[in-house]
């Protein structure tokens, strides 16, 4: 098979789709889906780091306990300067984890012992490494600058950051190219957003899944799906501390009103698939209401409740 230029990640060809495994509408309402780590779960080869083969290999484990789905996280070709959050190629597996060939084999052995598989996808960032940003590195007049979101500096020389935005993982969340122009990432440096303005931008997307679709997969599992679209103009916050604020107000770069346009159309494309595709959001918004917003019927079919999660253990909160 032929080497992938982002870090030697080994691709294959496709093979044909998959039927889920066990036919049912809105399957997903009641089920049980447990959260595999894959660098953690299975060790298949010795090596002391979890795989892909290793994972199949503890299905009927996974089979026995009653669960319904798995949830793996990323295991695409990545510099894992962020646990594989940071992706380099969304349709190679990583070395690190196995091959192509193994996440057909483990989609087709989950589906044989009736369990779904939902993957990870990473909308909002790429890894630094990405094809794309290698792009951006390399010219100034590279096309892929326009898939980022680039600005340049302020100050008298462009020396300060375009706004007062913060990275999730604290400091400043901007980093500024060798030619003077700086990049957003809300999370690490290594993890440039996305520009989803941009219609390349939304094909590639819409091409990943639809890759990933015909492999087998029952849905994925949508990372910082509240983050996507930023706020026209980046205004400035106002004040520092952004990540405490994320649970207690609308952000200029997170919970825009235009990421749900996104998620309409990444929903007709699963209902466009049979069997029951799912989507489920990873979307942190202030109130409960703003939250519903990503769960409306032509949406998401679940998202996380982080409210509940991080409610006090008391009964009236948590009610």
């Amino acid at each position: 098979m032929p080497q992938d230029p982002a870090d030697g990640a080994v691709r294959a060809s496709a093979p044909s789709p998959r039927s889920s495994a066990r036919p049912g509408p809105a399957w997903w309402r009641d089920a049980v889906i447990y959260q595999v780590y894959v660098r953690s779960f299975a060790d298949s080869d010795g090596d002391g780091v979890g795989d892909l083969r290793g994972v199949t290999s503890r299905l009927p484990y996974l089979a026995g306990l009653g669960v319904d789905a798995v949830w793996l996280t990323p295991f695409y070709a990545s510099p894992q300067a962020d646990g594989g959050y940071d992706v380099a190629d969304y349709r190679a597996v990583d070395p690190l984890f196995g091959d192509l060939p193994d996440a057909a084999a483990l989609i087709e052995a989950a589906h044989g012992h009736g369990l779904r598989v939902i993957v990870d996808v990473v909308p909002n960032h790429t890894s630094e490494r990405h094809p794309w940003f290698r792009a951006v590195r390399a010219s100034p007049a590279a096309p892929e600058r326009a898939y980022y979101v680039l600005r340049p500096g302020r100050g008298e020389h462009g020396e300060l950051p375009p706004n007062d935005w913060e990275s999730v993982f604290g400091g400043p969340a901007w980093t500024r190219l060798p030619d003077g122009v700086w990049y957003l990432h809300l999370f690490a440096p290594e993890q440039p957003d996305l520009n989803w303005e941009h219609p390349a931008v939304r094909a590639e997307f819409e091409d990943v899944l639809r890759f990933w679709l015909d492999l087998g997969v029952d849905g994925f599992r949508v990372d910082v799906a509240h983050g996507m679209v930023k706020a026209p103009g980046l205004p400035d916050v106002g004040r520092a501390g952004q990540a405490r604020m994320l649970n207690t107000e609308v952000l200029p770069f997170f919970d825009q009103d235009g990421v749900h346009e996104i998620h309409r159309s990444w929903r007709a494309l699963l209902d466009s698939y049979p069997g029951e595709r799912i989507e489920v959001a990873e979307a942190w918004a202030p109130t409960s209401e703003r939250l519903a917003l990503y769960v409306r019927a032509d949406e998401a079919h679940q998202a996380f409740n982080f409210q509940y999660v991080l409610a006090p253990w008391e009964a009236r909160a948590l009610r």
